[in-house]
């Protein structure tokens, strides 16, 4: 019998061309490399990235982002697409799957700004920067004199935009700040009981066809067991409540020892209904238990008043 070692296939990453995107794809192809496969990129633009001009929630959500990638991986242009897990819509298209979800960075938001320190020193009626409709409604909650105002574009062109005086501060993730060496810009990290982050935020996931059962195979020991079970239960949460870009919506768990313990917070756009928080714990060990627990405290989000998006 042959001992020969085969030749690991060439795989072909899909990415946006964004620096924090290029940075995710070539980090993956990194890893990959180490472990003897030729891997290449193959830069793409995406709808999500020439709307400028426009709120997410207003043009079709997150799933702007990833839908050319989608194609090239549908037509065998590319193997494999890198994304951030925030912006991977709750349900995949039919013939797509997530291989896997990397070892995530620090989930939580960061507050950029030139001037103050802390959220607490801005002057009343000070701008602050978001498009996110989630971050929007928690930085309401906590000092309600602000003025949100919407922006958009890569992480670079939001901190110009925050450089040239157009916002007081803004909040990114702190995770793309770290990632791009940008963390000097972070004044302080909101913890998760102060602003409650995204579901998947901060965690890399890999697209695949689903038929690629070599891809799978080949990705499997990328994956960070913790993190997907964490971000599987988190999305979970999203899922049951219809959750997309348009509804602010919050969910976030904590691992230790294969015990989670998951958090969500909904909030109401128009200010009228308080900030509706839910949360839930188990012991768990299976994706479908992560599932189980999300769905549990989605119910309980509903229960005391959320309201879920009509298709959930």
């Amino acid at each position: 019998m042959s001992t020969a070692r085969v030749n690991p296939p060439s795989i072909t990453i899909a990415t946006r061309e964004s620096q924090l995107a290029l940075w995710q794809a070539r980090h993956v192809q990194s890893i990959l490399q180490a472990r003897g496969h030729q891997v290449q990129l193959l830069g793409m633009t995406t709808r999500g990235d020439q709307i400028l001009d426009r709120a997410l929630s207003k043009v079709g959500g997150k799933g702007l982002f990833i839908k050319e990638l989608e194609v090239a991986l549908k037509e065998g242009r590319a193997d494999i697409a890198v994304h951030s897990l925030k912006d991977v819509p709750m349900q995949l298209p039919e013939d797509f799957a997530l291989a896997c979800v990397m070892q995530r960075e620090d989930p939580r938001d960061a507050f950029v700004s030139p001037h103050y320190a802390r959220l607490e020193d801005l002057p009343q009626g000070a701008v602050v920067g978001t498009s996110s409709l989630r971050r929007q409604v928690l930085l309401h909650a906590l000092r309600p004199d602000l003025t949100i105002e919407p922006l958009r574009g890569n992480v670079n062109t939001r901190l110009r935009k925050l450089d040239e005086g157009q916002y007081a501060a803004i909040v990114l993730a702190a995770a793309g700040l770290k990632r791009l060496g940008l963390a000097e810009r972070i004044r302080t990290t909101f913890e998760p009981a102060q602003m409650l982050p995204a579901a998947g935020q901060g965690a890399l996931a890999i697209e695949v066809r689903s038929d690629r059962q070599d891809l799978l195979a080949a990705l499997a020991p990328l994956a960070d067991h913790s993190t997907w079970l964490t971000v599987t239960a988190e999305r979970a949460v999203s899922r049951a409540m219809g959750g997309s870009c348009s509804m602010p919506l919050a969910a976030h768990g904590q691992w230790q020892g294969g015990h989670l313990q998951l958090a969500a917070v909904w909030g109401d756009l128009e200010g009228g209904t308080p900030l509706v928080r839910a949360q839930g714990e188990a012991t768990i060990s299976t994706l479908e238990q992560a599932d189980a627990i999300g769905l549990r405290v989605a119910a309980a989000l509903r229960a005391a008043g959320a309201r879920a998006e009509p298709h959930a």
